[in-house]
């Protein structure tokens, strides 16, 4: 019985390791087709860096759940909340996002499952390409990043990332 499953594992490994053998491989290509580096072809902040691409994101927010009387302050209000989820966004897409996860079993059940994300980095030059109304309810707004932009900031970062590291030890 035990030699069975030792046969077994060893399959199941095998053909785990091709699949992702053959991923790497693939990704590879990807890359070099589009220049874009994967994370699976040991793409990097730095190697992002040379990427030329602008970038754009898109923010929502709802009217209705805005705090004020007037409905008018409350479209305006909801814009102002779509353009900073839009930000948000940007952010992510410039510097990544820190994922923080912990999950808990209890009897191989899963007790609580629990999922944290922080952004942080500086945005400036974003081009405001639409307000749009999404339903009766809702505004999305979308902003993009020059490839210039975007190339100066992933610059900024990596010369300002390791003092700031220091700092926060």
């Amino acid at each position: 019985m035990k030699t069975k499953r030792k046969v077994l594992f060893a399959a199941v490994f095998l053909v785990a390791s091709n699949i992702m053998l053959t991923s790497t491989v693939f990704a590879d290509r990807a890359s070099q087709k589009n220049g874009r580096p994967t994370a699976s072809s040991g793409g990097s902040v730095r190697a992002m860096v040379e990427d030329q691409y602008t970038m754009t994101a898109t923010g929502y927010a709802v009217i209705a759940v805005q705090r004020h009387s007037n409905p008018a302050q409350q479209r305006l209000m909801a814009i102002r909340a779509g353009k900073m989820d839009a930000y948000r966004s940007l952010a992510a897409q410039v510097y990544g996002q820190h994922v923080n996860s912990t999950t808990t079993l209890g009897d191989l059940i899963v007790g609580s499952d629990v999922f944290r994300a922080r952004i942080e980095g500086v945005i400036y030059g974003a081009e405001l390409i639409s307000i749009e109304t999404v339903g009766d309810d809702t505004y999305a707004v979308t902003l993009s990043l020059n490839p210039r932009v975007v190339n100066d900031l992933r610059k900024l970062y990596l010369k300002y990332s390791n003092q700031f590291a220091r700092k926060a030890s």
